[in-house]
Order: structure tokens, then sequence, then C-alpha cells
């Protein structure tokens, strides 16, 4: 497939290897372009729009007292009320203009861009610095967080939402099934099995708290 990276190579590698289209070529070769490049683009805008969605429903739920929680949910907190506070002075400085959510949707565009879906949490991917699964795997390349090494409980960006809550719940009773189950001799995994038992019911249990406090004038959960 070393044709298909010349110039012009795309168009001769389909001939050679009678492919329907070019598109097929540029899986053969690896060379994300035209019909590729333009179907991984409809991606990302559908992936953003998606993003966005999700985030204004975090925030509605944060005016509705449903707030986040994990140890990112803090600093989002935070953000949501910045954003309360600019739309807050547009109503002052325009009061006879109705406001929609688009305007909401535009101060919130920059967190949504950074927002990556975890299974069982969402992850703000604002600072590379900050991600512990980079840490973790000293990763070189920091564009994007690594799902597979995500530690929701510990990372300083992951919140969880109660859209989390069936899958922390779900670990936490299968935990406990398992731990039925094994031999009093397996130690070591009989203390795994607690382990990861008690870490998801703390979550659950930090999940139902931000969904049922008298939030008042806190500033916010910290996990």
């Amino acid at each position: 497939m070393e044709i298909a990276h010349r110039p012009g190579g795309l168009l001769a590698a389909k001939i050679q290897l009678k492919h329907l289209s070019v598109a097929t070529t540029e899986g053969y070769a690896n060379r994300p372009g035209g019909a590729q490049a333009k179907f991984l683009a409809e991606i990302g805008e559908e992936e953003q729009k998606r993003n966005l969605t999700l985030t204004l429903q975090a925030f509605h739920d944060y005016q509705n007292g449903n707030w986040p929680a994990g140890p990112g949910a803090r600093e989002l907190l935070t953000f949501f009320r910045s954003v309360e506070d600019e739309l807050g002075e547009l109503h002052v400085t325009t009061p006879v203009i109705k406001h929609s959510d688009q305007e909401v949707i535009t101060l919130l565009g920059r967190r949504a861009g950074a927002l990556h879906l975890g299974v069982a949490n969402y992850c703000w991917f604002l600072d590379p610095d900050k991600a512990l699964c980079l840490k973790l795997a000293k990763a070189k390349d920091r564009s994007r967080p690594l799902a597979g090494m995500c530690d929701s409980a510990r990372c300083p960006q992951a919140t969880h939402h109660p859209c989390h809550r069936p899958v922390w719940a779900s670990s936490a009773a299968n935990s406990r099934i398992f731990i039925g189950k094994i031999g009093r001799g397996q130690k070591t995994e009989r203390a795994r099995l607690q382990a990861q038992a008690d870490r998801a019911e703390t979550i659950v249990a930090a999940i139902d708290t931000a969904q049922t406090a008298d939030h008042g004038g806190d500033r916010g959960p910290d996990h």
C-alpha cells in the first residue's frame, strides 16, 4: 500500500486493487482523506452536538438542584455559576430581548468541547496535567484522555451524574454477589472485591446526596 501515500496514489491504488470506492482504498492504506475524511468530520460534528446537549442537560440539572458528584464536581459547579452570572448580566443589559438556550450553549461551548464520555462518568478534559489516566500511563500523547485507564473516583476532572448511577449500583451489587460465592481462603480476591464494592457504593451514595441535599449557600460537593 506504499503507492497510496504518493501524490495521486490513492486513485492509482484504487485501480490496482479494483476497489469500487476510493474510501475503501483509504481504509486499506490507513490514510483518511476524501470521503473518509468527510465521514470522520461528520462524526466529529455529531459528537460535538451530543456533547453540547449533555453539557446543557448537566447545566439545567444544576439549576434544578440536581448537582454532579465526583472529584471534578466543585470545579464544574463553579463554571456553571459563572455561566449563570453571565446570563444574569445579559438579562440586565438587554431586558427586552427574549433569551434562549442558544445563548447558554454559546457560553457552554468550550466546556462541551472538552467533554469525553466514560462508561460511568463524564471526563472534562480541560487540562492534561490534571488527567490521572495520563499520569498513570506516562503517556506521550496528551491530546486526549485514556478511557481504559480512567479512575473517576480519583481524577480531578471526572464527574458522576444521575445517568451513571445504574452502572455503579450494578457494579456494587455484582461485587457483593461474587464475595458471597468465593471461598474463605481466597483472601486476596475477597479483599479486591470488597474494595471494589465499597468504592462503587461510595460513588452511588455521593450521587444520591448530590441530588437530595439542601444546597442552599453551599459551594459544592468534594466527591
